[in-house]
């Protein structure tokens, strides 16, 4: 008698199958790549997250960090929300995010500014602005631009010392705040040209350059970014960039260097997050801004507003920091500037 035999049913995977399961294969992994970056354990971010701005809006800070909080919105999946919180020159803002839990809810847009001349500038903080804050990045530098209203009759940089020479203190210089870098930049055209501009400062660089149109100052050291559309309206006229050489976006627009050999000034933005913040999450935070900054469309951006994108590791920002505070530190002292 013939017993039933009972097995396993086998799949009937035929070419058709088979290319089935390649499709889906191929689309599972095109799905994750094109995910945001997150973590697993736990999942980063999994709500908004504080981007704080040290300065007022308008200025290059928060130009700049208003991009990143854009893009980083992109590429992590969560919203990021720009806060402004200015005063003090910036250490406001650095003394919230220093003071935040290190989670990574709480990030700061920092500039050299704030990080790397604020530590000789205001040396009884009740924080530490080099120890109490993690850099996780750079995302980009731009040199200075000297820019006059349109009833400065000096024409050129050249012409400007002459007229402050003839006349002293009669040119004001805004800034965004005493001992900004626009502050110092405008020491150090001081003692290097041998006149004597009338400082000015403010609460951040938009207020500054509001006055700056409307007359109630003469001339002011400030980011390319924030004054091209003054400088294109004809409302500014640019005598000078701080950088060693001219800058694409400006190309008609002669280095200060070239009348005043040796003056150069530039400025980086940076991110950064509360000390003690994990590993784990200034790695993705890192990742995140490289990730950003290999697109074309960010880099060209950047590039259309004067700043020069730039990627580094934390370690690599670390000491581009340590560098800047000890060459500051000497510059602040040479030229006797105090905080407000």
């Amino acid at each position: 008698m013939l017993r039933p035999t009972f097995c396993a049913a086998k799949p009937n995977v035929g070419p058709i199958s088979l290319a089935l399961l390649a499709l889906a294969a191929i689309t599972a992994v095109s799905m994750a790549a094109a995910q945001p970056i997150v973590t697993t354990s736990p999942a980063y971010p999994a709500k908004p997250v504080r981007l704080v701005i040290p300065f007022a809006p308008g200025g290059p800070v928060d130009i700049v960090g208003r991009i990143v909080a854009l893009k980083l919105s992109d590429a992590l999946g969560q919203q990021i929300i720009a806060d402004n919180r200015a005063g003090a020159n910036g250490n406001i803002a650095l003394e919230i995010v220093a003071k935040s839990a290190p989670d990574g809810y709480t990030l700061l847009m920092g500039a050299n500014g704030t990080n790397a001349i604020n530590p000789s500038l205001y040396p009884r903080l009740p924080f530490d602005p080099v120890k109490d804050l993690a850099p996780i990045g750079m995302v980009a530098s731009s040199p200075m631009v000297l820019v006059a209203h349109p009833a400065v009759t000096a024409g050129s940089v050249r012409e400007l010392i002459q007229f402050a020479k003839a006349k002293p203190g009669a040119i004001s210089f805004a800034s965004s705040g005493s001992g900004s870098t626009a502050h110092l930049s405008g020491e150090l055209f001081n003692d290097m040209a041998g006149v004597k501009f009338v400082h000015v400062p403010y609460k951040g660089a938009g207020p500054a350059l509001t006055d700056l149109v409307g007359g109630q100052v003469q001339v002011m050291f400030t980011g390319i970014s924030a004054t091209l559309p003054y400088i294109r309206a004809g409302k500014l006229k640019a005598l000078g960039v701080s950088s060693e050489k001219r800058q694409p976006v400006i190309p008609d627009v002669p280095a200060i260097a070239e009348s005043l050999p040796g003056y150069e000034v530039t400025t980086w933005y940076g991110l950064f997050a509360p000390a003690k913040t994990p590993p784990a999450i200034i790695g993705l935070l890192n990742r995140a801004l490289a990730k950003i900054f290999a697109a074309p469309d960010t880099r060209q951006r950047f590039t259309a507003l004067g700043a020069d994108p730039i990627t580094t590791s934390p370690e690599q920002f670390a000491a581009t920091i340590r560098n800047d505070v000890a060459k500051w530190a000497k510059v602040i002292k040479g030229s006797g500037a105090r905080a407000d």
